[in-house]
């Protein structure tokens, strides 16, 4: 008779502490409001901004969705709109490192406004770099996609 061994114990997920360290829902909110208010004035976004419509209602909706999910908060991006994937969702546009750049000049500049941490902003900066660098598709080189090409589109996480 053999005697049964006992299971691993198996350590509980680790929550992202980002979401409670930033502030919640509402400063998210206020982190997106001020990156689309960047990306519309500083003449470094003019070709990043040109990539979404005119009207930002449904992306800033859709991006204050994501940042809450990827900080550590309410999973509802992926309940109402399927997993990320945003890499794919980016291929129609041309993001090279210049594109890369203006968008992390934007967060930075809204994080600056909203984060009051400077470590929470230099982590968070850290980890938008690293995504940013991945939606990069100007090369075949960035993660085996081929050079973008065809007509700008409008812009859909």
């Amino acid at each position: 008779m053999t005697t049964p061994h006992a299971l691993p114990q198996i350590a509980p997920a680790v929550a992202n502490p980002h979401f409670g360290r930033i502030g919640g829902e509402e400063a998210v909110a206020r982190l997106v409001e001020a990156f689309y208010r960047w990306m519309d004035t500083l003449p470094e976004a003019a070709g990043i901004r040109a990539m979404h419509e005119p009207d930002l209602s449904q992306t800033k909706a859709v991006l204050k969705l994501y940042l809450n999910e990827w900080l550590g908060g309410p999973k509802r991006y992926t309940a109402e709109r399927g997993r990320p994937a945003l890499r794919r969702k980016h291929l129609p546009f041309a993001i090279g490192q210049a594109e890369v750049d203006a968008w992390l000049l934007c967060m930075s500049r809204a994080l600056d406004e909203v984060v009051s941490d400077a470590a929470l902003r230099a982590e968070l900066m850290a980890a938008f770099s690293r995504t940013a660098q991945a939606v990069r598709n100007d090369t075949p080189h960035h993660h085996g996609g081929t050079p973008h090409g065809g007509p700008p589109s409008t812009l859909v996480l």
